[in-house]
């Protein structure tokens, strides 16, 4: 359930996420992106946060608080009891409602998440649809030294299969998506000629 109790003042909801974003930088603070420039991890899941806070004109705390937190029982140490301990169950069925399962391989995951879109929740999706907008602005501004354009092709291919899947989409976070993968069109018209 959303956290848009009207008695939840603002300094608790700004307690709670700046609670689970120096819990993200915490738990994530070994980790870079795979861009050629190796940007800190936490810059991703800020991003993801700040596009679904800008996506609505409510605050669902327990929302951005998920955001921020997305990637931590994926990539790290961190478990679902700890973070249901620490930000309630609602954050902690969000989180592991995007979370993939690292003990299977990455074709099958990649399968899975086109699969499972349908499926997400409103609020799961939401999050799913920054993640992917997050990741194909970390590719045109830093794409991996080893990614051929190709390969950078097909993650956008894929991530555009995941989105078109997802139930309901925010319009606001869908419209960023479709302005973000044209821009790779463009770039790729730019370097054919």
């Amino acid at each position: 359930m959303p956290d848009t109790d009207p008695n939840l003042s603002p300094a608790v909801s700004a307690r709670r996420i700046l609670a689970a974003a120096r819990f993200a930088a915490e738990k994530h603070v070994a980790q870079k992106r795979k861009g050629k420039f190796g940007e800190p991890y936490v810059n991703h899941l800020l991003e993801v946060a700040e596009l679904i806070a800008g996506s609505s004109d409510s605050l669902d705390t327990n929302l951005i608080v998920a955001a921020l937190l997305h990637d931590t029982v994926e990539d790290t140490a961190t478990t679902s009891l700890e973070l249901q301990e620490k930000f309630g169950e609602d954050v902690a069925s969000l989180v592991a409602e995007v979370t993939d399962d690292k003990s299977l391989p990455k074709a099958t995951r990649k399968a899975l998440q086109i699969r499972n879109a349908p499926h997400k929740s409103a609020r799961a999706a939401t999050i799913k649809l920054a993640d992917k907008i997050s990741n194909l602005r970390a590719i045109l501004a830093s794409p991996p030294a080893d990614w051929s354009l190709e390969r950078q092709q097909e993650y956008f291919e894929w991530a555009r299969r995941v989105v078109e899947g997802l139930p309901a989409a925010n319009a606001i976070l869908k419209a960023e998506f479709d302005r973000t993968y044209a821009r790779f069109g463009e770039l790729g018209t730019r370097g054919s000629k």
